[in-house]
Order: structure tokens, then C-alpha cells, then sequence
């Protein structure tokens, strides 16, 4: 029996390198975690009453003295006639700052969950702790309706734990990818890997605004996180922690994976002491983590608030504000793996260095999604550039993959696991930070 699945296991290794098996699984994984994270950013347009929470907005703004007058923001028309007679209205009236509350609990639980969930990891088993990361997900999501029907609290709950298990992915996938992968092509497995939450991102809210309009909002998660379990049964089945354990690998490609990295595993390695002094007075890791931080600012406020400035400020309606905000991350994922391959093709061929690797990406990531926002300021009403500008924002956004994402395993394989997790719990932060901040900035004036 043993010698069958050997020989399956060679076969398949021979056809499909058993490394980027990994790369792809942990991309779905990825993209499961990402979509039920962000599913909720475009599901609340339609579990919101807007028309009561209207209502509730101009009664305090006619009773205020300080309130803005009419003639100092433009209001938007809704773009097509045939949306303007639609009434898109939910059970629940919840205020902007309540909203933002909602939108940003996820983060609670993400931000202190990733540095026990590293240790776990380098120690212990890193599929296991992306595997039961994927399956508090599943399980949270699949009770988010009912949940929220007995209280908003019940879906904060649901969100923390969600959360909790989020924060989990980062530091599992470094620890595998930092097993797995030879240094030339650590720029492509890295971005496969990662691109699936943007994948993951605009599937989620595609299909989230579609099954929104035509089922309900609670179908969106009896949906998403049925089908999001099929990839627990393949995680178990296709995946080992190292090369020297997976069973699905050709000989050769084992070799080769040991060749570059040693036979010893970084789970071994991993359990040697961690140098927190020499992590925290280190410019490059310093470097990398105030990028990190500085990056995610704009990622979350792409992610989490622009369906609600295309369906506030904008007027989409459900269905047309899911195509809207989806469509960038497509060509983000297609320009993420152009941009990594062409990276580590130029370092093999010595034509650039990893250190310009990393800077550059990094510089596309934040520089041009920042002046995108910027420009959206002054947009006012002119939906189509509105939408071309966002776009522009987002798909830049994929710089990240092979710049700062990445560079943890450069400068420290053994303890990438545990690295990703520092900087990623601090940029963490700002994914709590922005619903909030923009709840309180657009509280009776969305």
C-alpha cells in the first residue's frame, strides 16, 4: 500500500512540481480567508436599511446648528436611470460608527493571533495551523446569520473569531513557502501564494453583491463558506510541512529543493532561540515593517470602504457597486505574477539585485495607490473615472507580493514565520483603524 501511493505520489510529482501544488493550495487558502474576511464589506450595503438610517441622518442634521449646508458638497446622481427607482433596503439600521466597528472587530482577533500562531508553526506544524486557520473561518461564517439575528454583538463575536483564525495564514504560509522554495524563485511562490487574497478578494465580492441581490444576505455566507470547506479535504491530502515528507514529489525535485536550502528543515531550525534584539534594532527588518504598516493604510482603505463610497457617494446599487469594486483585482492578480517573474528572472540573470527587487515593487505598492486616493478627492460625481482611478489604486496594490511580503525570507528564512508575524500584527492596525476613522469622519455626512 505504501509502495502504491509512492508511486502515485512520483507520478504526480513528475507532471505538477509538488512545490507549486503547494503555491496554488496555499493560494486558495489564502483566497478563502480573504473572501469570507471581506465578504461582509459588500454584504452590510444590503443588510443596512439605508432608507431609515437616511431618515435617522437628516433629523440630526436638521436639528443642528453646525450641520453643513447643502450647497458646499455636491450630491451624486446614481448612474443609469433604470437604478434610481431601486430600493435596496436590509433589516438592520446601524450607525457609521457602529458600521465601522463592525467592519474593523475582524482585526481584534487577527492582530493577536499571528505571533503565537508563528510559534505554533515553526515549532509544531505549519499545514496544520493554516488548516484549522482556514476551518474557524469556514465554521464562523457558516454562523454569521444566525448570530447577527440575536444581536450585533453575535456578529462581532463571529468576526473576532474569524479574525483570530486569519491572522493565523501569514506566518503559516512564510514558514512553508521559507521550507519550499529555492531563493530564484522565491519572488513567483510568494506572489502565487499571496495572490490569492486578492483572488480571493474579488471573487468574495462579486459574488458576494450578486447573491446578495438575488438570494439574501445570509445566503452569502451559507454559500461562500459551504463551498470554501471542499479545500480542507485537498489541504489534508496534498500538503506536508517539508519536501522529505511529501510523498507526492518526484526524487528529483526533492533534491533539488534540498540541495538549495540543506536537508535540515526549517522546523528544526526554528526552534533555536529567536534574536528579539537583533530583530528589533535591524534597519532592513525595521525598513520592512514600516512599509508593511504604511502599505496596508491604503490596502484596507480600498478594501474595506470602497463599496461604500461606490454605493454612498457614487449611488451604485448592490450589484453594479460588486462589478465595480471586483473588476481591479483581476488584472492585480495577472500584473503581481508578470511583475515577480520578471523580477527573479532578472536576478538570475544577475541584472539586478534583490535588494532593487524588493524596493521597487514595494515603491509601485505605495506610491501610486497613495496619489490614486488623492486624486479621488477631487473626482466629485464623474463615475467612470472614478471607477479607472480606483482601478489604477488596486491593481498597483500588487507590488507587494514581491517587495515587502517577500523580503522577510530574504533576510531571515528560518525565522520568516515568526517576522511576518511582528510586522503583520502592526500592520494589523490600521485595518481596525480606517472603518472606524472613516465612520467618524462621515458620521452625518456620508
Amino acid at each position: 500500500m505504501v509502495e502504491e501511493v509512492l508511486a502515485r505520489g512520483s507520478i504526480l510529482g513528475r507532471y505538477v512540481p509538488a512545490r507549486y501544488i503547494l503555491a496554488i493550495m496555499g493560494s486558495i487558502g489564502m483566497a478563502i480567508i480573504y473572501g469570507l474576511k471581506v465578504n461582509l464589506s459588500v454584504t452590510m450595503v444590503a443588510m443596512l436599511n439605508h432608507t431609515a438610517i437616511a431618515n435617522r441622518m437628516n433629523d440630526a442634521v436638521s436639528i443642528s446648528s453646525n450641520s453643513l449646508n447643502s450647497t458646499d458638497f455636491e450630491i451624486c446622481q446614481s448612474p443609469g436611470e433604470e437604478t434610481l427607482t431601486i430600493i435596496e433596503d436590509g433589516p438592520f439600521i446601524w450607525s457609521e460608527p457602529l458600521q465601522g466597528t463592525l467592519l474593523s472587530c475582524y482585526f481584534w482577533g487577527y492582530l493577536v493571533s499571528q505571533v503565537p500562531a508563528a510559534k505554533v508553526a515553526s515549532s509544531f506544524s505549519a499545514k496544520w495551523v493554516m488548516f484549522f486557520s482556514v476551518a474557524i473561518n469556514v465554521i464562523c461564517t457558516l454562523l454569521t446569520p444566525v448570530f447577527t439575528k440575536m444581536h450585533y454583538g453575535g456578529l462581532i463575536l463571529m468576526r473576532v473569531l474569524e479574525g483570530v483564525g486569519g491572522g493565523a495564514t501569514f506566518p503559516a504560509m512564510h514558514s512553508m513557502i521559507a521550507s519550499w522554495s529555492p531563493p530564484n524563485e522565491r519572488s513567483v511562490m510568494s506572489t502565487i501564494t499571496y495572490v490569492g487574497t486578492s483572488f480571493g478578494t474579488a471573487i468574495s465580492i462579486l459574488l458576494s453583491g450578486v447573491i446578495a441581490a438575488n438570494c439574501g444576505w445570509e445566503a452569502v455566507f451559507y454559500i461562500m463558506g459551504g463551498l470554501s470547506a471542499i479545500w480542507m479535504i485537498l489541504w489534508i491530502i496534498l500538503i506536508q510541512d517539508s519536501p522529505n515528507t511529501q510523498p507526492f514529489i518526484s526524487q528529483e525535485e526533492r533534491d533539488l529543493i534540498n540541495s538549495q536550502l540543506g536537508q535540515k528543515s526549517t522546523k528544526a531550525t526554528a526552534k533555536n532561540h529567536i534574536p528579539w534584539k537583533k530583530v528589533f534594532t535591524s534597519i532592513p527588518f525595521l525598513a520592512i515593517l514600516i512599509a508593511h504598516v504604511c502599505s496596508n493604510w491604503g490596502w484596507y482603505m480600498f478594501l474595506i470602504e470602497i463599496p461604500f463610497y461606490m454605493k454612498q457617494v457614487l449611488k451604485f446599487n448592490v450589484s453594479s457597486n460588486a462589478v465595480a469594486s471586483a473588476v481591479p483585482y483581476f488584472p492585480l492578480l495577472i500584473l503581481s505574477i508578470v511583475i515577480s517573474k520578471l523580477l527573479d528572472t532578472l536576478k538570475e540573470k544577475r541584472k539586478i539585485t534583490t535588494t532593487f527587487a524588493r524596493k521597487a515593487s514595494t515603491s509601485l505598492c505605495s506610491i501610486i495607490p497613495g496619489l490614486c486616493l488623492i486624486i479621488l478627492c477631487y473626482i466629485g460625481c464623474k463615475h467612470t473615472l472614478a471607477v479607472i482611478v480606483m482601478s489604477f489604486g488596486i491593481i498597483a496594490m500588487g507590488g507587494m507580493f514581491s517587495g515587502f511580503l517577500t523580503n522577510h525570507i530574504d533576510i531571515a528564512p528560518n525565522f520568516a514565520g515568526t517576522l511576518v508575524a511582528i510586522t503583520n500584527s502592526a500592520a494589523t492596525i490600521p485595518g481596525i483603524i480606517v472603518p472606524i476613522f472613516v465612520g467618524f469622519m462621515t458620521k452625518g455626512n456620508t
